[in-house]
């Protein structure tokens, strides 16, 4: 078992749903403020699934859930700039740090299956 909350991914996912919702909080289009929320939010539960699935094998499954879903929220902001929801700065500036928050799952995913196999 795993303290998610030590995790530095989970901390950098947490900063990122708080910046998407405040992103979010005049945004009239209940389904798209919805859908990028949701992604946002998925990144961060799915780091707390898996820090305390049992395994490796399983904590690897959810962390590329998370990865997927950071890769969910970089499309969304792309789509929120092309509707003119977002300005090309601020969905620039969110989508490099679900950027660096994908590397760095990625990291930590490579890390666990080196760690396995040395087992």
């Amino acid at each position: 078992m795993r303290n998610f909350e030590e995790l530095r991914v989970w901390q950098d996912a947490i900063i990122l749903v708080k910046d998407i919702y405040n992103l979010n909080a005049n945004c009239k289009d209940y389904g798209f403020k919805d859908q990028i929320q949701r992604a946002s939010i998925s990144i961060m539960n799915n780091i707390a699934e898996g820090s305390e699935s049992g395994t490796d094998s399983f904590f690897i499954r959810y962390l590329n859930t998370s990865k997927a879903s950071c890769s969910e929220v970089r499309s969304m902001l792309y789509a929120g700039e092309d509707l003119t929801y977002y300005s090309v700065e601020i969905a620039t500036a969110l989508r490099h740090k679900a950027i660096i928050l994908s590397s760095a799952l990625f990291k930590l995913i490579e890390h666990l299956k080196k760690t396995k196999i040395r087992r």
